[in-house]
């Protein structure tokens, strides 16, 4: 018989004969557990409740949202608003929105217009285009019912938080955004024009690239 190992041929040959000896029942089980062995079980994930405890901002986000609308739970406005808040305080955009919309709306709290827009303010300072489009709003009816002397800087702001919204894509920013165009002077547009501008160029500072 051909002694060459190195030959597939030889299979077993290889086996019996090999400078180091292995029986037939530890290469099965070798073989065995090489291709049908389990494999190692996987890590059981954590829960949004788990993870929101462990001060995951979109969990916590998540765990808020189901409060919010009773998403397999009960509805319970104080419990939304307590993970909101805790996402919200990590910069969180849409945990701050939605804090301002229970703000607004009075969902399980008295509502107060002072405590919506500052949310939303937040959101908006943070690029998100429904803050901008709230904050835009909210400048845009001031100009009617605020003071005449503030009128000019209610449109300009007006301008300002709509355009950013609008040239976000949010619905009905860019109608609303016309209509206080057209009540504008060539002077407040170019200074509105000139705050979005500012507000894009500081946004790109803080992006990094890929």
């Amino acid at each position: 018989m051909d002694n060459d190992v190195s030959c597939p041929n030889h299979l077993e040959a290889c086996l019996v004969f090999g400078p180091r000896p292995v029986t037939v029942e530890n290469m099965e089980k070798s073989f065995f557990r090489r291709w049908f062995g389990s494999a190692a079980p996987s890590p059981v994930p954590e829960t949004t409740e788990a993870l929101a405890e462990r001060g995951v901002a979109e969990a916590q986000f998540k765990l808020g949202l189901k409060y919010a609308n009773g998403i397999g739970t009960a509805q319970n406005y104080p419990q939304a608003e307590h993970w909101y808040l805790k996402a919200a305080d990590q910069n969180h955009v849409l945990a701050q929105f939605n804090l301002g919309m229970m703000h607004a709306q009075g969902q399980g709290m008295p509502q107060n217009d002072l405590k919506s827009q500052e949310w939303f303010q937040k959101a908006a300072n943070l690029g998100d285009a429904g803050g901008q489009y709230r904050i835009g709003i909210i400048h845009q009816r001031a100009i009617r019912d605020g003071l005449p002397e503030n009128a000019s800087r209610s449109r300009i702001d007006a301008f300002q938080w709509l355009r950013l919204a609008a040239d976000q894509g949010y619905y009905g920013a860019e109608e609303v955004c016309i209509m206080v165009n057209l009540q504008m002077t060539r002077e407040d547009v170019a200074e509105g024009r000139r705050r979005v501008a500012v507000f894009k160029e500081e946004g790109d500072r803080h992006v990094q690239p890929a």
